[in-house]
This record gives C-alpha cells, sequence and structure tokens, in this order.
C-alpha cells in the first residue's frame, strides 16, 4: 500500500521524527485495521514509552547528583566558615561578618563592635585534666557565649582558647553589657565529671569607627583585650589608642630581646641560700637580668614571660645554663668551692620536655670538670604536674646522673604532697607567700608548721624562698627548717660581688642581713605567676 493512500504511514513518518527531536511524549493512535502498519505504529509507541521512562529516570538522577553536589558544596561553605570542635564561626566567618557590618555601618546606622575574649588559665586545664578535657570545657565555654548574645551576633571561635563577639549595629552600652553577661556566664564553674573547673576570661571590647578595616577591628579589640589580661584575670577593658603605643614598645622588645640573647646584655646575679642553723652559704640560686643599653636593668618578671610568648624561651634557659656552669667552674678554680657547694638553676616546662636536654647538662658537666651533685634544677609545679612522658624521662635521667632536683615555688601550684612522693625529685622550695602573712595571720605559722611536717614526711627537704626578718628566719628555724633564702640574709649579686662575698666568708651573720628597704623581691628564671 502506497503512502498516498494510506494517511497511517505519514503519521508514522511524523513520528518517528518528532520521537528523532525528543519529542517523546509523541504517540499514534492505532486504527481497527490490526495490520501491519499498526504493528509498526504500535512498535513506535512502545518504543517512545520506553526512551521517555530513560529519559525521566535520566532526569531524576540528573536532580538527585545535582542536590548531592549542591549540599556537598554548602558543606563544605559550612566546614571551611565554622569551627570543627565548637560550631561556632570560625576566623574566616568572623571577618567576612565584620566586613559586610562594616559595610552596613552608615551615617544613620551604629557601627559594629567586636569582643575579643582570652580564658584565664586554660592551658593549666590541659595540664591537669588532659586535651579531652580541655575540650569539653571550651564546648561549654562556646555554649555559655552563645547565650549571652542577641540572635542577630556572630560568637565565633578563632583557635586555641580566644574567642570573638561580633555585635552588628551596637552601641557602646550594648557592647558592654554582652561582655558583663559574657564574665558572668563564665564566671560560674563548669562541671567536669566529678571536678568543678572555673574558666574566666579576659575581654578586649572595641567600637568600630569610619573606615575602619576589618584587620584593624580585629586588632583593636586584640590589643585591649591583651591589656586585660596584663592587669589581671576575668577583667573587661575599652580600647584605648595609647594601647596601641604600648604594644608596638611590646613587639618592640621582643625583637630586642631576640637579639639580646645572642649579645652580652644578659647578666647573672646569685642569691645565696643558707643553712637557718648555722648560716653557711650552701650555695646560690641563679636569677637573670637584662641590662638593656637604653631601659637600664629590666627584672624577670618583665621579659621572661614574652621569651615564652615569642618562643625564645628554650635559648635563654640554654644560655642561663651555660653561663652559670662555667661562672660556678671559675669560682670552684679560683676560691677552692668544695663540691657541696650548689648552683641552682631553674627550668621553664619548655626546657623540660627537650629531649636532648639531659646530653647537653651531662656534656656541659664533663667539660667544665663538675661533679653533678653541685647543680641543682629547679622545676616548677605546673611544669610538671601531667608528668608527660618526656619530662619524667628528662627528671629520671637528671637523677641518674646525679643532678639534684628541686620543686620551686610549692604552694602556689597544685601543692599535692602525694604526686612530690612519686616524682624523682629531693627538695621542695616553698613559695615566698606564705611568709608574708606568716606573724599577722592567724593560724598561718601552724599552717606553715604542717606543710613543713608533710613535706619531712614524704622524705624531702624543705627550703624556704623569701625569709625577710630575724623573727621568721628564728621561727622556720625553730619547726625544724634546714635551709632558706631572703633579703635577711642577702640580696641577689652580679657575680663579681657574689665572688667578693664566697672569698671573704662561707657564712652569713643574721644581724648583718639586708633588710631588702627600696628593693623587691627578685622572679626566677621561670614565668611569672
Amino acid at each position: 500500500m502506497s503512502a498516498d493512500k494510506d494517511p497511517r504511514l505519514a503519521m508514522l513518518v511524523e513520528s518517528i521524527v518528532r520521537l528523532s527531536k525528543g519529542e517523546l511524549s509523541s504517540r499514534i493512535e492505532p486504527s481497527s485495521a490490526r495490520d501491519e502498519v499498526d504493528a509498526v505504529i504500535t512498535g513506535v509507541n512502545l518504543l517512545a514509552e520506553e526512551l521517555q521512562q530513560v529519559y525521566e529516570q535520566f532526569e531524576k538522577r540528573v536532580e538527585s547528583r545535582t542536590a548531592m553536589l549542591r549540599q556537598a558544596h554548602l558543606d563544605m561553605m559550612k566546614m571551611a566558615m565554622s569551627d570543627a570542635l565548637t560550631g561556632l564561626a570560625n576566623r574566616v566567618a568572623l571577618m567576612d561578618g565584620i566586613e559586610e557590618a562594616l559595610g552596613q555601618a552608615g551615617d544613620d546606622a551604629a557601627p559594629p563592635a567586636l569582643l575579643l575574649l582570652d580564658l584565664d588559665s586554660f592551658k593549666n586545664v590541659n595540664d591537669r585534666f588532659g586535651h579531652d578535657a580541655g575540650d569539653r570545657v571550651l564546648q561549654e565555654v562556646a555554649r555559655r557565649l552563645n547565650s549571652v548574645v542577641r540572635e542577630s551576633d556572630l560568637v565565633a571561635r578563632l583557635g586555641g582558647d580566644e574567642f570573638a563577639i561580633l555585635l552588628p549595629a551596637a552601641t557602646l552600652d550594648i557592647a558592654l553589657q554582652v561582655a558583663r553577661r559574657a564574665v558572668e556566664a563564665l564566671g560560674q564553674q563548669i562541671r567536669l565529671d566529678s571536678v568543678d573547673i572555673h574558666c574566666r576570661a579576659s575581654i578586649g571590647v572595641r567600637i568600630g569607627t569610619a573606615n575602619q578595616s576589618a584587620e584593624e577591628l580585629l586588632l583593636d579589640a586584640d590589643t585591649a583585650m591583651y591589656a586585660a589580661k596584663r592587669e589581671g584575670r576575668n577583667i573587661i577593658k575599652l580600647f584605648q589608642p595609647v594601647m596601641l603605643y604600648s604594644r608596638q614598645l611590646r613587639s618592640q622588645m621582643a625583637a630586642e630581646l631576640r637579639e639580646a640573647i645572642g649579645s652580652d646584655e644578659l647578666v647573672l646575679h646569685y642569691q645565696p641560700v643558707v643553712e637557718l642553723e648555722t648560716s653557711r652559704i650552701l650555695g646560690v640560686e641563679v636569677l637573670v637580668r637584662w641590662q638593656h643599653p637604653v631601659r637600664g636593668l629590666i627584672q624577670p618578671d618583665t621579659f621572661i614571660p614574652l621569651a615564652e610568648e615569642i618562643g625564645v624561651i628554650h635559648d635563654l634557659d640554654r644560655w642561663v645554663m651555660s653561663t652559670s656552669l662555667r661562672q660556678l667552674a671559675r669560682w670552684k678554680q679560683e676560691l677552692g668551692l668544695d663540691d657541696d657547694f650548689q648552683l641552682r638553676v631553674n627550668l621553664s616546662a619548655v626546657e623540660l620536655k627537650q629531649l636532648d636536654l639531659v646530653d647537653h647538662v651531662r656534656a656541659l658537666l664533663r667539660e667544665l670538670e663538675l661533679p653533678p651533685k653541685s647543680l641543682v634544677i629547679e622545676i616548677t609545679e605546673t611544669a610538671i604536674v601531667t608528668r608527660g612522658e618526656v619530662e619524667m624521662y628528662s627528671l629520671l635521667s637528671l637523677q641518674q646522673l646525679g643532678v639534684g632536683i628541686e620543686i620551686d615555688d610549692f604552694g602556689t601550684g597544685y601543692s599535692s604532697i602525694s604526686y612530690l612522693r612519686e616524682l624523682p625529685v629531693s627538695m621542695v622550695k616553698v613559695d615566698r607567700s606564705l611568709l608574708v602573712e606568716l606573724n599577722t595571720r592567724p593560724g598561718q605559722l601552724e599552717f606553715v608548721a604542717a606543710i613543713l611536717r608533710l613535706i619531712s614526711a614524704a622524705g624531702l627537704e624543705a627550703v624556704f624562698e623569701g625569709i625577710e626578718t630575724r623573727e621568721q628566719a628564728d621561727q622556720l628555724r625553730a619547726m625544724g627548717c634546714n635551709s632558706g633564702q631572703g633579703y635577711f640574709f642577702c640580696r641577689p649579686m652580679p657575680a663579681d660581688e657574689t665572688a667578693a662575698l664566697l672569698a671573704g666568708t662561707r657564712h652569713l651573720r643574721m644581724n648583718e642581713g639586708f633588710s631588702g628597704i627600696g628593693d623587691t623581691e627578685d622572679t626566677e628564671i621561670t614565668p611569672a605567676r
């Protein structure tokens, strides 16, 4: 049958053309003839149906994959803009938020305010309870900070224990209200298993100004926060332009300190440690000073924390150790000091973690032909409270070498006699703060006596620092304390004055001790606490 005689053939050709163009809904109604042409029409219709189903399934798959890719992109964006531990915004998100808030601030709109928070003594949480506990504390801090802000505000974690709160369109009053609420919320103790942890914060506040960049706003808030930390703890400080000058001076001092360690600007002073019963000089404690060419003699409580902050405390520790041991070797040769005379050198927590510490000490002692027992290393409680593997290895190896180990500043840290018994130490230096109110605070004398008995019961020798009066020396001697140091006996002196003292006598008469008037007790080669 020809196409001009059967219109179905033309319809069939037209349907095939439409299918080839992607018109998959095209269908031909079969006739009642039910002949070969109808069979072809039915076959084409079935093909069109199958193609349409395949296409619909393909569209669904494409739509599903597109949705998955879109969600993956959103998840990646969220990860890139949020802190993995706390779920808060991160530094990138904060900077974007500050840029947006500064851009929206105009003549009629209030500028944003930025609060920068740094947790006080958070390092002690990690040191004492471990990083797992520290992470849980940070998560609770994040939750509490979220509870004190408005819905439009942004809370971010910048890293470590540093947080930020961005307040778009905020007045000074609003910013201070949020800061005070944050202080109150963080002031409440955090229950961690069976332990209560106090995690307060120092806060810097900065109100944005016209034409200020996000980086400048963050720097100003950071400057105010550091001013709060230097002034004390749990303090709110509002940014003042003069703070930038102080920060610049601190940055300059940091650069100068790096140079000072490799030059002749650092000097050592020595304070005698005496036997209370006989006033015999048992040895000296090494104290570092910075002889600045412009600022004069700088005390260690000014530059030791800076050395830790900028990462040069290791170099400083090594310099002090080497220089003081060489000085001891010269004294032994020139003054005839016996092997029982001990040099007491403070080590930082950073130095105690150095794997080559023991080899360094051993090499110095061998080079200078000094007996190991002539060296006593003083370590603060906080440096060893976690009893890390490297720290314990260093202490045990130094003890096996014959070097004396002394816990410094006992009474200011965790002060647990039980852990002292487990450490390779032989001496405990009791902090001077326990003597300040020895004769003015009710029960203080008995309290100090009890501490001395506990130290003795642990098989350790107690050394009291900060003895400033004859009465304190007499009372400690009556309690059974063997040795001590302080301005009552002798102030810290340069090497030449110390040599002159040792050349003239090995005993200090108490009535010739220094009063310490017009001077202050010195800080050791450990961070100010």
